[in-house]
């Protein structure tokens, strides 16, 4: 009689493509982990939302006049829903003609490998345009400027929230990188996951150099490392195996499952992936994007130049110099008109 529970063979379904695929994938977001520096990952339970609580005080009730009783002032806690969270479903499919044809390392290991880089993009793009609806805005006249502006705005955040940060990461696109060197080589870019990145540069721990399509030509983007955050759904979660749903997983954090399946019945070998998984800030108004151009600003006028100065004759005020700087071009964002700093003029 066989021992009590002895795995057999029959209970063994994993293969070699499956553990490989999910080590690989495993692997790369390890390693955006490290390079992002991201210091928390959150597991969705099931059946559970990602909420986080915070606290609304209302205006302070007036204080008393004398022998009068002390007015009470309201305080409410309320929650933030982060992220929404769905499970994702691929599929690939490869022939057994496919394989007669071109052989097992073409036809399957090679569209494998398109396959993970596809899966990997889908989740980082979603990132970029997350990270494109960052609140705190800004421009600066350069590259270089731009930079310093976005790094700055991030960092201020922090501070005023009394949050302490190790790092600022930021996100650039690459064109950007090299209109700045001019002819100069970049001699430490390093490459991870597919994505170019420079350590230590102009005071950013990372600086991603990204394509049009992730980062727009002139944009800068920065926010701290300790406001990027993994949530994901482990799908080798038991009520999916008590299901019958069985994954091969791998990795600290078991964010993508694997299973490879044989249909006899078309000839087919097809790759099933399951993950679900997101990139978020807990702080929307701690992304800065920055545009790279001149800056623009509300204008007043010049008392110099009377009460009702022409359009052209608008200053905006240095706080420092307590100079007027004239402004000789507008534009009009929400409804109210800016207008371009070009020229200082002393105040007389």
């Amino acid at each position: 009689m066989a021992k009590q529970n002895l795995t057999k063979s029959v209970d063994i379904q994993v293969t070699m493509r499956a553990v490989d695929f999910a080590t690989r994938f495993a692997s790369n977001w390890e390693h955006l982990r490290a390079i992002l520096g991201i210091m928390r990952t959150i597991r969705r339970e099931p059946g559970t939302k990602l909420i986080s609580k915070y606290a609304v005080v209302s205006s302070l009730a007036q204080p008393p006049a004398e022998g009068e009783a002390v007015s009470l002032t309201k305080a409410e806690v309320k929650e933030k829903e982060y992220a929404t969270l769905a499970l994702e479903r691929y599929a690939k499919s490869v022939t057994i003609d496919a394989i007669n044809d071109h052989g097992f390392d073409v036809a399957c290991q090679m569209t494998d490998d398109q396959f993970l880089v596809e899966l990997q993009q889908n989740v980082v793009d979603r990132w970029y345009a997350y990270l494109r609806g960052g609140t705190l805005t800004g421009a600066g006249a350069t590259f270089q400027m731009a930079l310093a502006k976005a790094q700055g705005l991030a960092r201020n955040k922090f501070k005023r929230m009394h949050k302490g940060i190790t790092g600022v990461v930021g996100f650039c696109n690459i064109l950007d990188v090299y209109d700045y060197l001019g002819a100069q080589n970049i001699n430490n870019v390093e490459q991870e996951f597919g994505l170019n990145y420079i350590k230590n540069f102009l005071g950013y721990t990372v600086l991603f150099l990204l394509s049009e399509d992730e980062i727009p030509k002139g944009t800068v983007i920065a926010t701290p490392v300790e406001n990027i955050n993994l949530y994901y759904v482990a799908p080798n979660e038991s009520d999916f195996q008590r299901a019958g749903l069985r994954y091969v997983t791998d990795g600290e954090t078991n964010m993508i499952g694997v299973a490879i399946q044989p249909d006899y019945n078309t000839g087919e070998s097809i790759t099933h992936a399951l993950h679900g998984m997101t990139l978020f800030s807990e702080y929307i108004d701690g992304i800065a994007v920055v545009d790279i151009g001149v800056e623009t600003f509300t204008a007043v006028s010049n008392p110099a130049e009377g009460a009702n100065p022409s359009a052209l004759k608008y200053y905006e005020k240095d706080a420092t110099t307590n100079e007027y700087f004239r402004s000789t071009d507008t534009t009009v964002q929400n409804g109210k008109t800016y207008y371009t700093r070009a020229v200082s003029q002393p105040n007389g």
